[in-house]
C-alpha cells in the first residue's frame, strides 16, 4: 500500500594500486611494458608484458621463482581486469589459471616480501569475480552469482557492498536465511543504506516474521532519521497488522513528510477511523480521495465511515445526514467497482434504514444479477 523503493545494485570498481613495483634487472621489460599501459591505456602494452614475463618463465626453477612469478601475477590479473571483452584472445580458462597462480602465490611463505604486489593482484581478482557476478544476475544463475561475489569476497574481505551483493544473490536464489545474515552484517551506524534495511525486512516479511522486520526498520530509522520510505514501510507494517495503537503516535510526522502522498492519507484515514477518531477518519479519506479520486477504497470507507456514523448520533437530523452522505459516497464505490457486492450489501442497510423501498428493490435487483 505505501510506496517502496526497488533494490538496485550498480557495480562498483575497487580502487587499483599503481602500476610499478620494485624489481629485478630481468624483469625491467615487464615493467617498462605495464608503465607505458598505465601512461596509454592501450592493452597492446599489456599484451607486451604478458609476452616478456611468459618468456622469463620457461624452466622448472623459474616456475618456483618467487619474484618471477608475482610479476606473472601482477599481468596475468592486470588482464583479466581490464581486458573483460578478452580482445587479446586469452584461452577461456585464464581467469582460473590466474585465480590459481594468486591463490597459490598467498600460500608461499617469502610472500611478505610483495604485500604491495599481491594486494594489487587481488583486487584485480576482486574486480573480476565482481564482474562475472552481475553477468551471472543478469543471466539469472543466482547460485554462481554468489559463488563469484563470494570469491571476489575471498579477495577483499573489507568492501562491505560486496554483502550485499551476496545478500541480494541469495534472496534472488530463495536462500532467504543466508541473504538476511549478509544484509545484518550492513546494518551499521557506518554502513547502513535505506536500500539494505528495505531489502532485509521485505526479506523478514516474506518469511513472515514481521517481528524481526520492524526491528530491522527502527534500527535503520536509527541510523537514517531522514530517511522517509522507512517511516512509510513501518507504517504500513502496523497497518497490516491492524496494530493501530502503534500505528497512531507515528500519523503525525508520516502525514507532514508526506502530505502530496494519497496513500498515506488512507493509512492514516483507515487508522483513526479504527480508533474511532471519526473526524479525523473523515477529514483524511477526504484528502486521500481528493490525491486521488480513482482509488476506490477511500470511497468505499467513507460511506461505511458515514453508515458507522449514523448509528453513533441520537440527533436525527445527524443521523438522516450521515445515511445520505453514505448513500452518496457507496453508490459512487459501487459505480467505481460494478461487481463487488460490499458496496451494495452496504446500500441495502442505508436504505433499509432511511425506508426508501423503491431504492432498496434496485440493489437488491442488482444484487440478484450479481448472484446469478
Amino acid at each position: 500500500m505505501l510506496s517502496r523503493k526497488i533494490l538496485v545494485f550498480s557495480f562498483l570498481l575497487l580502487f587499483t594500486a599503481p602500476l610499478a613495483f620494485g624489481q629485478s634487472e630481468a624483469l625491467k621489460s615487464v615493467v617498462n611494458s605495464l608503465a607505458f599501459y598505465r601512461q596509454k591505456g592501450e592493452l597492446r602494452y599489456l599484451s607486451s608484458a604478458k609476452k616478456s614475463v611468459d618468456s622469463l618463465i620457461v624452466t622448472k626453477s623459474d616456475s618456483s621463482n618467487l619474484e618471477k612469478n608475482i610479476y606473472k601475477a601482477i599481468v596475468y590479473s592486470s588482464i583479466a581486469f581490464v581486458d573483460s571483452t578478452n580482445q587479446l584472445n586469452n584461452p577461456p580458462d585464464f581467469v582460473a589459471k590466474t585465480t590459481k597462480l594468486v591463490d597459490a602465490l598467498g600460500e608461499k611463505k617469502k610472500i611478505y616480501k610483495y604485500p604491495t604486489e599481491l594486494d594489487f593482484c587481488k583486487r584485480c581478482l576482486s574486480n573480476v569475480y565482481i564482474r562475472l557476478g552481475f553477468i551471472s544476475i543478469r543471466s539469472m544463475e543466482f547460485a554462481t552469482a554468489v559463488d563469484n561475489f563470494k570469491k571476489a569476497q575471498s579477495y577483499t574481505p573489507t568492501f562491505a557492498p560486496l554483502n550485499a551483493y551476496i545478500a541480494y544473490a541469495n534472496s534472488k536464489n530463495g536462500n532467504l536465511q543466508e541473504a538476511v545474515k549478509y544484509y545484518n552484517t550492513l546494518l551499521t551506524a557506518d554502513s547502513t543504506r535505506t536500500e539494505y534495511v528495505l531489502a532485509t525486512a521485505n526479506i523478514y516479511k516474506t518469511m513472515g516474521d514481521t517481528a524481526k522486520a520492524l526491528n530491522v526498520l527502527q534500527k535503520g530509522r536509527r541510523f537514517l532519521p531522514t530517511e522517509k520510505s522507512l517511516l512509510l514501510e513501518e507504517a504500513n507494517i502496523y497497518s497490516n497488522r491492524g496494530d493501530y495503537r502503534a500505528l497512531e503516535p507515528m500519523l503525525v510526522k508520516l502525514l507532514d513528510e508526506n502530505q502530496a502522498n494519497a496513500d498515506v492519507a488512507f493509512v492514516a484515514a483507515n487508522c483513526y477511523d479504527h480508533l474511532k477518531q471519526y473526524d479525523r477518519a473523515e477529514s483524511l479519506y477526504l484528502r486521500a480521495i481528493e490525491l486521488n479520486n480513482s482509488a476506490y477504497d477511500p470511497v468505499l470507507n467513507l460511506g461505511l465511515l458515514y453508515l458507522k456514523q449514523s448509528t453513533v448520533r441520537n440527533n436525527h437530523d445527524d443521523v438522516q445526514k450521515n445515511l445520505e452522505r453514505a448513500a452518496l459516497w457507496l453508490q459512487k464505490a459501487y459505480e467505481m467497482s460494478p461487481k463487488n457486492v460490499i458496496p451494495l450489501q452496504l446500500l441495502q442497510q442505508v436504505y433499509a434504514k432511511t425506508g426508501n423501498e423503491l431504492q432498496l428493490q434496485k440493489i437488491n435487483d442488482k444484487l440478484q444479477q450479481l448472484n446469478n
